[in-house]
């Protein structure tokens, strides 16, 4: 990984980082299941972006983010990642202890070397087919980026915190009170190629969000048809982590709302999408960067629309499926109008309005199963003309940022 910047003042960083799960998966009379799984981390070279930026005095974003964000600077490491027992059937299913998740708004996240995985309880059911009831109930979590269990409050904090409401730097680091985290989830499919999904994720005395997706897939001579719609609000919970106003996390009279669509068209090797999104509404919309990425449409890889009380995104997307050799190529173009600089209410990080450019490749060699080579170039742009400061600059916009990736999972029965 290694990120620059077109201002000579901010510092470039690098890293290499290795990474290794060792674990393993056993059944019992085909209904118990036992999980459990050990990863290793290490720094092989890297610059210090442990040091603060000498120009912003700030923390360096993405190449810490590979290894332990609490003490950035440990070379070698490791944490217990899964470890569960499950009871498994077609209908019904219920599983306890540390396990990976995939939900709107808490999941795996993207792009680094380790998950977000939670500790807790899983339950699903299936009341007919085609239709699926999911819970969850989660006490403890790692974030991608970290070795360490944390209780939910301790999570909240460990990415930058921004400004508070009033511009002063934001103190809920180990000031916010949130002992568990709850999810319930509804999704299935009906006849005409159509998908609902609903979930709800209530995080204790911060907030709860209401999340729907709506989409249909329409097969034509021109190719395969998706159009999709996804809804939601947030609300604000008893003390939004802390009764004094600058170290609460989120105010409690804030209510949030989203509308996000797309159209994508998918014909033999190619694929393309359009999608845009509104914000809007009163105070921050937020959801913990530690927990997971954004579940609307204009998502980009290696940036989050978090913490803005309104945004405006409109992404196009396309990628091409190479006939005779393992590879796709694809690329994403974003704009994304973010509130004023100067609302420091509605603009939590100090973000600019910016474009964003990502071009990525995947080959996946044949002759070796699950092995796959990523590449992938990020450049972001601001959208204003007026001259930033380095604190607007660092970590955020006039940057590149590049990435190179193996990924290999060994599997044996």
């Amino acid at each position: 990984m290694n990120t620059s910047y077109s201002n000579e003042a901010l510092r470039s960083d690098y890293a290499l980082g290795l990474s290794s799960l060792i674990g393993g998966k056993l059944t019992f009379q085909k209904k118990w299941e036992v999980q459990t799984g050990y990863r290793l981390f290490a720094n092989a070279i890297s610059s210090d972006f442990w040091e603060p930026d000498p120009a912003t005095g700030q923390a360096n974003r993405y190449e810490s983010g590979l290894f332990n964000l609490v003490e950035p600077n440990d070379r070698f490491f490791g944490r217990l990642e899964l470890l569960s027992l499950a009871w498994i059937q077609p209908k019904f299913g219920v599983k306890v202890g540390k396990m990976g998740i995939q939900s709107d708004w808490i999941n795996a996240q993207d792009g680094r070397l380790s998950p977000t995985v939670v500790e807790g309880i899983h339950a699903y059911y299936v009341p007919k087919a085609n239709w699926k009831v999911s819970a969850w109930g989660i006490t403890r979590m790692t974030i991608r980026g970290s070795k360490d269990w944390l209780p939910i409050e301790e999570t909240i904090g460990l990415y930058p915190q921004g400004r508070s409401y009033s511009g002063k730097s934001s103190a809920y680091f180990g000031n916010t009170s949130s002992s568990w985290l709850g999810i319930w989830e509804l999704e299935g499919k009906v006849k005409g190629g159509k998908m609902l999904r609903f979930s709800q994720t209530f995080a204790a005395n911060l907030f709860s969000t209401y999340w729907a997706t709506f989409e249909k897939t329409t097969k034509i001579n021109l190719g395969n048809w998706t159009s999709g719609i996804q809804g939601g609000f947030q609300h604000g919970l008893r003390e939004g982590g802390n009764p004094i106003i600058e170290k609460q996390y989120k105010n409690p009279k804030d209510l949030n709302f989203v509308v996000s669509a797309k159209l994508n068209w998918k014909k033999d090797a190619w694929e393309a999408q359009l999608s845009a999104t509104q914000l809007g509404g009163k105070g921050r919309w937020l959801n913990p960067r530690e927990w997971g990425k954004d579940a609307w449409y204009t998502f980009i890889p290696r940036e989050r629309n978090e913490g803005f009380e309104k945004v405006t995104a409109v992404v196009g997307y396309a990628s091409y499926r190479f006939k005779k050799l393992p590879l796709q190529l694809y690329t994403y173009m974003g704009i994304h109008v973010l509130p004023q600089l100067e609302d420091t209410a509605a603009n939590k990080y100090n973000f600019p309005s910016y474009r964003q450019h990502t071009i990525g490749l995947r080959y996946a060699p044949k002759k070796f199963k699950n092995l796959e080579f990523q590449l992938i170039g990020v450049a972001k742009e601001p959208l204003t003309t007026k001259k930033l400061l380095p604190i607007q600059q660092y970590n955020k916009v006039d940057l590149w940022h590049f990435n190179g990736l193996i990924n290999w999972k060994f599997a044996k029965d």
